[in-house]
């Protein structure tokens, strides 16, 4: 779909939706946008232009269907995929980023550490018509032998090219832990629970150096501009429990990545901030404000948070009630958390599972942020659940396979699909029937009521 319209900008030095934004341009992405969101094509541009709203997409990435990330667009989810040392299997990549999309997540972030690495996101680019975001720290301490102090600057930012004309179509770079933060992780309980961050931390602690990504920013930015990726600004020091949300080293942080912005915002790169993974649920509205302020209203980008730290094999319910208070008050895209989170590689079945508990989470934010239309379909289930429409709840729910497949479990037969009832209730204890009953005969209820009332006077 994107060919011809990358394909007459092909000369432009710049290619980056937010140069054009700044022009006064509509693009087709932006169109695109508007339409999926029911916004005007003006909206989108001027909120791209201010960067409030980003739209990921990599010029190299042309199977792509544009989509926004900001808080005049709906609420996203990010589906994390990838190998690990100990599970690599290209074709299990591809089943993951598929079952991504056929559950609806909006992004998907190849996190892949094991592996033919360049293969394993060649295929996942190709089956995917939804943004893909990497970690590039991961590839390259790959391509070093996974020895940190081999790292170099020149090495990080051949990566970074090499991604990017993948089609990668955001990078989450860890540019905000610097040097001098690292008195204030000695103060925490958990240190650095992020993998990026810590491999930071050990490089700068090898070379006794500030940290790469931060030295080389400028250079990133270029290869940013030439291929239209956007960035994360990745949270190397976000809080992995709950005592340590909220503290000096996960905020310290924020402030760096508020100033990144800018920095980005000048060379026309489009910037998301990544955000805290613990958090106690009174602090999260608090942390939303404070990340608006310090970053210049860039789309926030929450993993999470978990509201809780003894919910393991659960932490994907965990994770969503703190997501869905973070997207009510203001958070862009949800980063999902699966029932393996502290556990182990998810698998496909798993990722369903994360999509389907952030999908609710970012539907229920955008209900409470009374998004226009957003509660059209809720109010579709509740016509088709009082209608007996058994057919209509499956389509309309999030997952219209469990929904189906848990009706069937009791009630298989096709002739349940028009039963007055489910097995929860049977055919004579349905609350939905015996109102139906009532209302259908208005003057039997409207005397019952009249007696009613007589008694009570009485009384």
């Amino acid at each position: 779909m994107r060919s011809s319209w990358v394909e007459k900008r092909k000369d432009d030095k710049v290619r980056t939706q937010m140069y054009y934004a700044k022009q006064g341009i509509i693009t087709e992405e932006m169109e695109y946008v508007a339409n999926v969101e029911d916004l005007s094509p003006e909206l989108v541009r001027s909120e791209v232009a201010r960067g409030r709203l980003i739209i990921p997409a990599n010029v190299k990435h042309r199977s792509l269907e544009p989509m926004a990330i900001g808080i005049a667009a709906r609420c996203k989810i990010n589906a994390n995929i990838g190998s690990s040392a100990l599970a690599s299997d290209i074709e299990g990549e591809i089943e993951k980023i598929q079952v991504s999309q056929h559950y609806k997540a909006d992004t998907a972030m190849d996190l892949s550490t094991g592996g033919d690495l360049d293969e394993i996101r060649k295929a996942v680019i190709a089956n995917s018509k939804i943004p893909i975001g990497t970690v590039p720290i991961y590839q390259i301490l790959h391509d070093v032998g996974n020895k940190i102090e081999d790292l170099t600057i020149e090495k990080m930012l051949e990566v970074l090219e090499r991604q990017a004309q993948q089609g990668v179509s955001y990078f989450t770079i860890h540019a905000g832990f610097l040097l001098e933060t690292m008195p204030k992780v000695a103060r925490r309980k958990m240190g650095i629970v992020s993998r990026g961050g810590s491999l930071m931390a050990a490089w700068m602690m090898h070379y006794h150096r500030e940290n790469p990504f931060y030295t080389a920013y400028d250079d990133i930015l270029e290869i940013c501009r030439k291929y239209d990726v956007s960035l994360s600004l990745g949270d190397s020091l976000r809080p992995g429990c709950l005592a340590d949300a909220s503290d000096e080293a996960q905020l310290g942080e924020l402030k760096v990545l508020g100033e990144l912005t800018l920095r980005a915002w000048e060379k026309d790169v489009q910037v998301m901030i990544e955000g805290p993974g613990h958090v106690p649920l009174n602090q999260i509205e608090r942390n939303m404000k404070l990340q608006r302020e310090l970053c210049h209203e860039a789309p926030f980008y929450i993993l999470g948070p978990l509201v809780t730290d003894i919910a393991a094999g659960y932490d994907h319910i965990s994770s969503a009630i703190g997501a869905a208070v973070g997207g009510w008050h203001g958070a862009s895209m949800l980063c999902y958390v699966t029932p393996k989170e502290h556990l182990g590689l998810p698998n496909a079945a798993d990722v369903r599972e994360g999509i389907i508990a952030y999908k609710i989470a970012a539907h229920a934010a955008d209900i409470a942020r009374g998004r226009k239309g957003a509660r059209d379909i809720d109010d579709a289930m509740s016509d088709a659940r009082y209608a007996f429409d058994w057919e209509k709840q499956f389509e309309l729910a999030l997952d219209s396979e469990r929904a189906r497949e848990y009706h069937d479990e009791t009630l298989p037969q096709d002739v349940f699909k028009e039963a007055e009832f489910c097995s929860m209730c049977g055919p004579k204890f349905c609350s939905y029937k015996i109102t139906q009953n009532i209302m259908e005969n208005p003057e039997a209820s409207a005397a019952i009521a009249e007696e009613a009332a007589a008694a009570a006077a009485q009384q």
